[in-house]
């Protein structure tokens, strides 16, 4: 209920996995997702921007003479991000937050991609300083333990720099720039966890709070961002692989290209043009229902081979018992015939 810097950093952080969210995860639907959905670079750009971002008039305060209080630090916000729309301040020059009295003058409120998050700037000043003493870092760099040691690396009198020490708030930009860098260098997948319940218990599903959690992440408009696109896409190998067996052509064996194969498939089952679309090394599907009718079919065509396979191995097991028997006759009947 109560947001400090704290909270307004890891919101930070928040905003540009959403920003890097979008430019890794929906790259052939980006020009769509720009047209009909909200780009956060604008937030991210309110916080992190090097002259008029929020983390910028901060560290201008922390570093500035004369008196310096967390009011003093909003009367700058107020004067600097005043036309900003997604900035809100109850003393803000925008004169339609002057009247909005669920905004507590110490406060401000900031329009984030999941939604409005206020924030008290109460400690700002004092938290974004987090200043270490250099006694004391030389203290602890000097300890026998090499892990506290560590941790304190600008203890070491041969890396002593008289600079005044970076602010909390650019130690944390730099770090998710780091993060983002990293990022942008990988192929993620992501991952979205949801709690089912605040009581982290078993078999209890809080409809309203999986609600919240859906919305605040966003992945009700990557849903319909992917829906429009094509929502399946699959390499031709492990797709010809997957569905060889629903078509006699490919079945049990396809000799030649994999591409072939699957558009052979394709023809076969009668699926629409307008279904799918192939690509240099992949086979794309539009609607999640034709996906859903290939694993049907699919699942069909396991249970059809499984009663072949079941029938054509109990006719050799009862064949094969039967020739045994048939072939034990014959010795008896010959011995018989031998001694009557």
């Amino acid at each position: 209920q109560d947001n400090s810097f704290e909270q307004f950093i890891i919101n930070y952080c928040n905003e540009k996995l959403q920003q890097i969210f979008i430019e890794l995860t929906l790259k052939e639907e980006q020009e769509e997702y720009i047209r009909e959905y909200f780009n956060n670079a604008i937030i991210c750009d309110l916080i992190e921007n090097n002259q008029t971002g929020i983390l910028a008039m901060l560290d201008e305060e922390c570093l500035r003479p004369g008196t310096v209080t967390d009011d003093t630090f909003l009367e700058k916000l107020n004067q600097v991000c005043a036309t900003h729309q997604h900035f809100e301040s109850r003393m803000s020059k925008c004169s339609r937050f002057l009247n909005d009295t669920s905004l507590p003058h110490s406060c401000f409120r900031i329009q984030h991609y999941a939604g409005k998050v206020m924030y008290q700037v109460e400690g700002f000043v004092d938290k974004n300083n987090d200043l270490l003493y250099r006694d004391l870092s030389q203290a602890m760099w000097k300890a026998s333990h090499s892990l506290i040691k560590a941790l304190f690396p600008e203890g070491n009198p041969a890396k002593i720099n008289l600079k005044r020490p970076p602010t909390a708030g650019s130690q944390f930009k730099a770090s998710v720039a780091t993060l983002m860098k990293n990022l942008q260098t990988k192929n993620p997948n992501y991952i979205r966890c949801i709690k089912p319940n605040d009581k982290k218990a078993a078999h209890v599903f809080n409809d309203a709070l999986v609600c919240h959690q859906i919305r605040y992440l966003g992945l009700l408009e990557n849903v319909r961002v992917r829906r429009a696109g094509y929502a399946f896409r699959q390499a031709y190998e492990p797709c010809l692989e997957r569905y060889k067996m629903l078509c006699k052509q490919t079945w049990p064996h396809w000799r030649g290209p994999a591409r072939a194969g699957v558009e052979v498939l394709f023809n076969e089952l009668e699926i629409p043009e307008e279904e799918f679309s192939f690509g240099r090394s992949k086979i794309f599907i539009r609607n999640p229902r034709t996906l859903f009718k290939l694993e049907d079919l699919r699942k069909q065509r396991l249970e059809d081979l499984a009663t072949l396979i079941a029938k054509i191995y109990r006719g050799w097991k009862c064949r094969t018992r039967f020739l045994l028997m048939k072939k034990s006759q014959i010795v008896i009947a010959s011995w018989y015939r031998r001694y009557a």
